[in-house]
């Protein structure tokens, strides 16, 4: 794969248009089938790599469009999985009080976000994203990347003891077949010629820096384990294994402090420091970090890794400009040679179909003054 200095791209998710919202809405409501919703939503992603090409992405996606959320879609391709919102599954949690305390305070309304809930043995009804890839690949020439929930994060967000232990006895061994479905999908995406493949583990912020809390926006079931420490060498265990052996990929790890609310203040806060022991050992490529939110903190550099640096916020109305941008960028410079330095925003602009973080327009603006930035850079490189 080709590419030029500081090449654009985005975290993945893009704002769903109001058709392919209501088409969504529609079949999981079984009022049309998955033939209409495909059509419908193909249209769409035809028009979002136009667009990233005309904004300057020098790396696409197909915007997450087809996808209730960026991990959630999962059910539809899975046998053993429910889709269940946050409202339903109070009705099997067995804190209840405290579940509904937990998204009161992280500013998310029951009904709004999904799950994608383990109530049987799982296994792959079809590819998670293959047939996604195939086609955008028919309808741009740019390199395309494909965005995948990573290994931790399914298996977190799966696993509801009270649904699941009559199938799986704890997360450990639900994350054994976690592991073995995405190394397939890894292995077919590889093989359909996928440029670039990033995995999203955003709750590993959540175990560093806010360890003991039991339930999550997310995820139904947090650590069992009491030492952070021992939560996150599971995960890294659980990555290691998904890319074992896949060679000549570029493969990146996107990090966050979670992308649900405008409301800055209900979000984590805190360094990648700590993480960077385990970030550091992890045998992927490119790590893609949220840097444009105070929260992130201070830029600290990876050895031997890519930064995917995120230079704009989706979730604020104001467009950095490319100024802005590249002062960013001559930071990252110094920890950085300008061939491993990618731009990004911190995040998807539309992690949740239902609750999009900006405006279409906001969003390609910004994608426009990532872009116009790079071209500077690229001039004085």
């Amino acid at each position: 794969m080709s590419l030029p200095l500081f090449p654009v791209t985005t975290v993945g998710s893009w704002p769903r248009p109001p058709g392919v919202a209501e088409a969504m809405r529609a079949y999981r409501r079984r009022r049309i089938d998955r033939a209409e919703f495909d059509r419908i939503a193909d249209e769409a992603v035809v028009d979002l790599l136009r667009l990233q090409e005309t904004l300057g992405c020098d790396i696409v996606t197909d915007g997450e469009l087809r996808r209730d959320n960026f991990y959630s879609f999962v059910a539809e391709k899975l046998s053993g999985v429910r889709l269940m919102t946050l409202a339903e599954m109070l009705d099997f949690v067995e804190d209840k009080a405290g579940f509904e305390q937990l998204l009161q305070t992280l500013d998310v309304p029951a009904y709004s976000i999904s799950s994608p809930i383990c109530t049987a043995r799982i296994d792959r009804r079809e590819p998670l994203t293959v047939d996604d890839l195939t086609f955008a690949r028919r309808h741009t020439g740019l390199p395309i990347k494909v965005t995948l929930p990573g290994p931790y994060l399914l298996t977190r967000a799966m696993f509801v003891p009270e649904l699941t232990r009559a199938y799986y006895p704890d997360k450990e061994a639900l994350a054994e077949d976690v592991v073995a479905l995405l190394r397939s999908e890894l292995g077919e995406l590889q093989s359909a010629g996928v440029e670039f493949v990033q995995l999203d583990e955003p709750v590993l912020t959540e175990v560093a820096f806010a360890p003991g809390r039991t339930r999550t926006f997310m995820c139904a079931a947090l650590a069992a384990r009491s030492d952070p420490g021992e939560e996150l060498e599971f995960a890294v265990s659980l990555i290691n294994r998904v890319v074992a052996g896949v060679d000549d990929l570029r493969i990146g790890l996107h990090v966050c402090r979670g992308n649900w609310s405008r409301d800055e203040s209900t979000l984590l806060s805190g360094g990648y420091q700590a993480l960077r022991t385990y970030l550091d050992r992890l045998q992927i490529t490119q790590l893609v970090l949220e840097y444009a939110t105070e929260r992130a903190g201070t830029l600290i550099g990876f050895e031997g890794k890519e930064i995917g640096l995120g230079v704009v916020n989706p979730r604020t109305d104001q467009v950095e400009t490319p100024a802005q941008i590249r002062a960013a960028v001559e930071e990252a410079l110094r920890l950085y040679p300008a061939e491993r330095v990618f731009l990004n925003p911190d995040c998807g602009f539309g992690t949740f179909s239902n609750r999009p973080m900006n405006t279409v327009e906001i969003a390609s603006a910004k994608v426009a003054a990532m872009a116009a930035a790079a071209r500077d850079l690229r001039g004085r490189s």
